[in-house]
């Protein structure tokens, strides 16, 4: 159904809400959105759910028992999953192969067969300290910068980058070219350092407050400032957090609310093979035997307890930001959709439910479930 009407719903855009409006789709666009009598075209009948945009995933790995670098199968039956969670655009999260080249030209010739790929999220390539990733990578040069740019076409790549790293200085400008910023992560930069690598296009912190450990104390009683500070108090920078209540505390997310406003943060999932999976122990990024001992929970490893990823999926992360930070419906869905889709650079196109945009949303009911999801007018869920 190329062309059809979409009536009786509450339009969630712009983080307002336009109650009982329609919508009109033809090839793939929104092309009206108005409160009038709908025109004789094809009707589906939204029955007063809740019509969203779609959410962006800017940083996940994995769900519902697949890896995104796992291979091309893996990466199509993740993009094929990703509706059923309200998602219709993410970036391929990546982390360090034994040929980082050969394996995103593989996957690079991936078919987005539900959600779109929006890109390549590389992680630990350019990063400090570890986390629950495996291995890091440690050729700096620009050489393979530029090789792995060149492997990913006609994908962008967002690089993930700890400041710290000297030789970033040179190859931040190679990594920004695109247009993409550069995400800080992984990190115990000086203010200094942070301070720098945002004036050079890396502009945004991911799973801000993990993997960014406290500097201490200078001297006893005098709190040190870092990284954390010096991103919260940068006014050209914006976050994102895993919100499922134990990669981070809430009031951190308040605390960055209040210095960004809900323009400058984001949701995201980091999710590992465990999303959308029942409780249980399961094989994860890297090969890491990782539980989840809830459904949403955080994947943890099983040697040591330690955080490696989520199981979350991003539309129990929307629904954590109503439960948890006490935002409205409208508000918590601007956190997924809009302002991914701000920081990306597609908000001319993806992120809001206006005319002329891409026809990606979802219905949800009135506890934010999804119920169906549509990309490019299709609808895959």
């Amino acid at each position: 159904m190329k062309r059809y009407v979409i009536i009786n719903a509450n339009i969630i855009t712009d983080g307002k809400v336009l109650p009982n409006h329609n919508i009109v789709v033809d090839n793939g666009q929104i092309i009206s959105v108005q409160e009038i009598e709908p025109p004789p075209l094809p009707v589906i009948d939204a029955g007063g759910c809740w019509l969203a945009p779609g959410f962006i995933d800017m940083h996940i790995h994995g769900a519902g028992g697949y890896l995104a670098d796992s291979g091309i199968e893996s990466l199509e039956a993740l993009s094929a999953l990703l509706p059923h969670y309200g998602v219709t655009g993410f970036l391929t999260g990546v982390t360090p192969n034994e040929d980082d080249v050969a394996k995103l030209e593989e996957l690079s010739k991936a078919r987005s067969t539900g959600a779109r790929m929006l890109g390549f999220f590389l992680e630990g390539h350019y990063l400090k300290l570890n986390g629950a990733i495996s291995k890091l990578s440690k050729d700096y040069t620009p050489e393979h910068v530029e090789k792995l740019l060149g492997a990913a076409a006609p994908y962008k790549i967002v690089f993930a980058v700890s400041p710290e790293i000297k030789e970033l200085e040179e190859l931040l400008p190679l990594m920004t070219a695109s247009g993409m910023p550069a995400f800080i992560t992984h990190t115990m930069a000086t203010p200094e350092q942070t301070a720098r690598a945002i004036s050079l296009g890396a502009r945004h912190a991911t799973h801000f407050y993990d993997v960014f450990p406290y500097p201490g104390e200078t001297e006893p009683g005098r709190r040190a400032c870092g990284v954390v500070e010096a991103i919260l108090a940068n006014k050209d920078a914006t976050v994102d957090f895993i919100l499922d209540g134990e990669h981070v505390e809430p009031v951190a997310i308040e605390m960055a609310l209040a210095c960004k406003g809900l323009e400058g943060v984001c949701l995201i999932s980091d999710s590992n093979i465990t999303a959308g999976l029942p409780p249980g122990v399961y094989s994860g990024l890297g090969g890491l035997e990782v539980e989840m001992k809830y459904e949403g929970g955080p994947a943890r490893l099983t040697e040591s307890g330690c955080l490696a990823g989520s199981g979350l999926t991003l539309d129990m992360a929307v629904r954590n930001a109503v439960k948890l930070l006490g935002l409205t419906p409208a508000e918590a869905i601007k956190l997924a959709s809009e302002n991914p889709a701000r920081i990306l650079g597609l908000d001319d196109r993806k992120g809001f439910i206006k005319p002329g945009y891409d026809a990606d949303f979802s219905l949800l009911n009135e506890n934010l479930i999804v119920k169906s999801c549509y990309v490019a007018g299709e609808r895959m869920y």
